[in-house]
């Protein structure tokens, strides 16, 4: 049996997947111990994006690596029910044929929602399948199918009935355009361009003011105090007095408060309690008034001076600043760069907004959600996301859990003609809960509960809590929590705080924090920027038009259409090649450094698909060389050569070091590992060693059987350590190798049902390594030789070697027919002592010496002398160029180190070349002066 002559990932990825599911093989397998990771639920309205298929790698490839290890081992999947995302993709489509939600009404609007998610709510689940993820579908969860929807009612009522939800005006971020309060997760705050108005607010009864710099001005409207620092001596004799506001007939009190900086600006800051955070902090201290002065879409209400009712926040500010300078209250305008909060669905900017909400008491549920943090019951991986962890914990603040928007879980709570609040989980229940009489009528809350919410229960929602399920005891706590640092406060955290609270238990036992993947220059992706990567496009390929119309198409920001497509067709001009899923994840996880940033390079990529090549060749090698061969039928058919022995002793500590690695996370050294002993063990140094038993005369059968039993035995073991990561190539290549393996107790079925490979100490050779390691040194150094005198890879030439190492003699005296073969030689003998050597170019390896008699090895000697002499010439340039740079003090001083470092190394790299080039030049000379 033998594979095809090119490798072709895409119709073989099809193929297996489609039979990796249909056998149920994702399914938990009657494993020893139990080994469960929760999928983070993606939006249901999402497409694969490149941190999903990152952290999605990781996971797949832990998973894939505990089923092999026999774990008991699920991977829970299922999506998020994305509320306010999914709604305004609703709307949108909606608002294409005129209608509002409005127009259809709440139960007709929600009905339209679950039709769209029926049609096409699936798209990322058919995505992850394309990447090869390993979930197990047929447990496929949906933050708002019915058990979790019963789990998220548990959870409210039980919290409400021990006082830790209620119902409270707080300031919260609000978004104008969709009406309702968001999280801080969906507040992008980003610098933008904008002013320091300095405005003069008249102290009472007297001809002074104070100046007060604002960067918005339109929120005056709602000042209820001026505060500065108790000991600034500028104005403490101000502190209690009354000030006049400005466009405004009411007088408010000037107030001490140590959160002022005396430094910025003139020191003194207007306080605006209803819409800005910190002022209402510092309100509640001094008891101020809370004037809200916006309506819910940002127009000025009534709690304003009648001029400014009905503006917009842009209009009315416009207002105030010329009214401010009529009445010659505005001393100066100042640009100023500020952070503006903006809403990551609409790009609206965020209005702090009181307003009446449901809130968590979330410092009651902290402190023992800091504890197990502490005492390592939950281990951060890196550990320094620990202190992030803690920071955020020590300061949290009560979380609001309501929005306004119709898609979501409805909050259970009911509300009688008074306006008193009922909790419960239906309707039924508060009635005989609260004994109310059926003519009391009552009226479900409006507004739904944040995603996040129904997110924090799904480490235990979706294994069937309330009910308590044998997939509950079985996996509760899961193994491991791969996720992005950006969610940390606004998920782990709460599911540590909600998983403690109702399985009294931790949720995970480790939390694996990766980086955040950026694009090649080091900017964040996002469909604003125009520089997302689709890891479907890296792995079937994109032509340059279609890649341009995609990142243009549906900008928030239409104007950047044309920059965007420039910036593409200059980085991408020919598209995007395919690269295929195995190249793709096997690229993922050796960008899985420990770095919070990692930069996306797509050459990596290209290289990663060059490497599943040279796994394709090196397997088509190895059946070329098999095909209608004996194995041998037993161990005593077989004679193995030093390098089958040093090969396979090198390969047993190379498996212990692969799962080392994955038990530390560290799936960057897990690649590189497998990569390491795949290209430059098994196809640059075993098959080239291998050749020559294989196809020379006089090699007897034993030893060819030996030879082809292990080049076999070896990769069928790399294909069950690569599997994990590069799934696909990997099982076709192991099904090829099927005829060919000594069956035990191997089911022949699938790669990813068989046990991963262990280290087996009783078949480390360190005698069989050195000799391995010493005629690769030997062969590396005529290498060498050939390049620096720039003489043919098929020349044959004359070695001599030079040692006193007992190791090395018997090393390259038992061994000196490959040798010979390898480094092309005619000739290898040692340097017996006392000979007087020929002129020759001589290399110093480790323990040996190595000679190559120039006589006879080059043609025209004189030519070379010259040719060489050129060469030094120009490294000699370089020599100098770098030495006058770095004596150039104006440019050590002025140059990043970065550059300065590059003229160290060229200097250093000159200096090198320089040395060889003149010993090579002095050993030729020495034969033309001979002659």
């Amino acid at each position: 049996m033998t594979i095809d002559k090119t490798y072709q990932p895409h119709e073989l990825e099809k193929k297996w997947y489609q039979q990796w599911e249909k056998a149920g093989y994702f399914k938990p397998n009657a494993g020893d111990e139990p080994y469960c990771i929760m999928l983070p639920p993606p939006n249901v309205t999402g497409t694969l994006h490149m941190g999903h298929a990152f952290q999605d790698t990781i996971m797949d490839t832990l998973i894939r690596y505990h089923r092999m290890k026999n774990h008991q081992t699920l991977w829970q999947g299922g999506t998020d029910h994305a509320g306010i995302a999914t709604q305004m993709v609703v709307e949108r489509q909606l608002l294409a044929q005129d209608i509002s939600k409005h127009d259809l009404g709440r139960e007709a609007f929600i009905h339209k929602v679950w039709e769209w998610k029926a049609q096409s709510g699936d798209t990322i689940s058919r995505q992850m399948r394309r990447l090869g993820t390993s979930i197990d579908w047929s447990r496929e969860r949906f933050t708002m199918d019915e058990g979790l929807s019963q789990a998220v009612n548990e959870v409210f009522v039980r919290l409400y009935d021990e006082g830790l939800i209620y119902r409270g005006q707080r300031l919260v971020n609000w978004d104008p355009k969709l009406h309702t309060a968001v999280s801080d997760l969906e507040v992008i705050q980003e610098e933008e361009d904008g002013n320091l108005w300095y405005i003069r607010y008249p102290i009472d009864n007297s001809n002074e003011h104070l100046v007060v710099a604002t960067t918005r001005p339109e929120t005056m409207l709602g000042d209820t105090a001026v505060a500065v620092h108790p000991e600034d001596s500028r104005y403490q004799h101000l502190i209690g007095k009354k000030i006049k506001l400005p466009l405004s007939d009411r007088l408010i009190p000037i107030i001490g408060d140590d959160y002022v900086d005396p430094e910025f600006g003139t020191g003194c800051v207007k306080i605006t309690p209803a819409h800005d955070f910190n002022d209402y902090e510092m309100g509640k201290r001094h008891q101020l008034p809370m004037i809200n002065i916006f309506n819910i879409d940002a127009f000025i209400n009534e709690n304003a001076p009648i001029a400014y009712q009905g503006l917009s926040r842009k209009d009315a500010r416009l207002k105030i600043i010329d009214n401010l300078q009529k009445a010659e209250l505005l001393e100066k305008i100042e640009p100023h760069r500020l952070k503006v909060p903006r809403g990551d669905r609409t790009g609206e900017v965020i209005e702090p907004y009181l307003t009446d909400q449901w809130f968590v008491d979330a410092k009651a549920l902290a402190k023992d959600a800091i504890d197990v943090v502490k005492s390592k019951k939950i281990q951060f991986v890196p550990e320094n996301w620990e202190n992030s962890y803690f920071e955020w914990m020590n300061n949290i603040q009560d979380w609001c859990i309501s929005r306004q928007i119709w898609w979501g879980h409805r909050i259970p709570a009911w509300y009688d003609e008074n306006s008193k609040v009922y909790v419960g989980r239906n309707e039924e229940e508060i009635r005989t809960k609260y004994k109310l009489s059926a003519d009391v009528l009552l009226t479900q809350d409006q507004d739904v509960l944040d995603t996040w919410f129904s997110s924090a229960l799904w480490p235990f929602s979706t294994l069937g809590w309330p009910h308590q399920t044998p997939e509950l005891k079985t996996y509760y706590p899961t193994s491991v929590l791969v996720t992005g640092f950006d969610i940390i406060f606004f998920w782990v955290a709460r599911m540590i705080m909600m998983g403690l609270k109702f399985m009294d238990d931790v949720p995970f036992r480790k939390v694996f924090v990766t980086g955040l993947i950026l694009d090649a220059h080091g900017q964040k992706m996002s469909k604003s920027k125009g520089n997302i990567l689709d890891p479907l496009d890296l792995i079937d390929g994109i032509d340059l038009e279609s890649l341009v119309q995609k990142r243009i198409s549906g900008l928030m920001q239409p104007q950047m259409a044309k920059q965007i497509e420039k910036t593409t067709r200059k980085e991408f001009p020919n598209g995007i090649p395919s690269f295929g899923t195995d190249a793709l994840r096997f690229s993922l996880c050796a960008f899985a450094t420990t770095n919070r940033f990692i930069r996306f390079d797509l050459s990596r990529v290209e290289g990663y698909r060059n490497f599943c090549n040279k796994i394709w060749n090196a397997s088509r090698f190895v059946f070329m060389n098999i095909e209608g061969k004996d194995l041998g039928k037993s161990q005593e058919d077989r004679e193995f050569s030093i390098y089958d022995i040093a090969m396979f002793s090198i390969w047993q500590k190379t498996k212990q070091t692969i799962e080392d690695h994955i038990a530390t996370f560290r799936f960057d050294l897990v690649a590189q590992t497998i990569y390491d002993f795949i290209w430059n063990q098994y196809c640059d140094w075993y098959l080239e060693l291998s050749k020559p038993v294989l196809s020379q005369d006089g090699v007897s059968l034993k030893q060819q059987n030996g030879t082809r039993f292990m080049l076999v035995n070896i990769l069928e073991e790399v294909m069950r350590a690569t599997h994990p990561i590069m799934p696909f190539i990997t099982e076709e290549i192991w099904h090829k190798l099927i005829p060919y393996l000594e069956k035990g107790n191997i089911n022949l079925a699938s790669i990813m049902i068989q046990a991963f490979p262990e280290m087996d100490k009783s078949k480390i050779n360190e005698k069989a390594e050195i000799t391995l390691h010493l005629v690769q040194e030997f062969i590396m150094g005529i290498r060498n030789i050939r390049g620096e005198m720039n003489l043919s890879p098929n020349k044959q030439l004359r070695a001599i070697y030079k040692t006193d190492n007992i190791d090395v003699d018997n090393a390259f005296s038992a061994n000196s027919q490959s040798m010979r073969t390898l480094a092309k030689l005619s000739d290898l003998r040692k340097l017996y002592p006392g000979e007087t050597p020929p002129v020759s170019v001589h290399i110093i390896a480790g323990s040996f010496e190595i000679l190559i008699p120039l006589e006879g090895a080059i043609d025209d000697i004189q030519a070379e002398i010259d040719r060489l002499q050129k060469e030094m010439k120009k490294h000699q340039s370089d020599f100098d160029h770098a030495c006058n740079k770095l004596s150039n003090e104006s440019f050590c001083q002025r140059a990043s180190p970065e550059a300065v470092e590059k003229e160290q190394l060229r200097k250093n790299a000159a200096s090198t070349a320089i040395e060889k080039l003149k010993k090579t030049i002095e050993s030729m000379e020495g034969i033309t002066k001979t002659k």
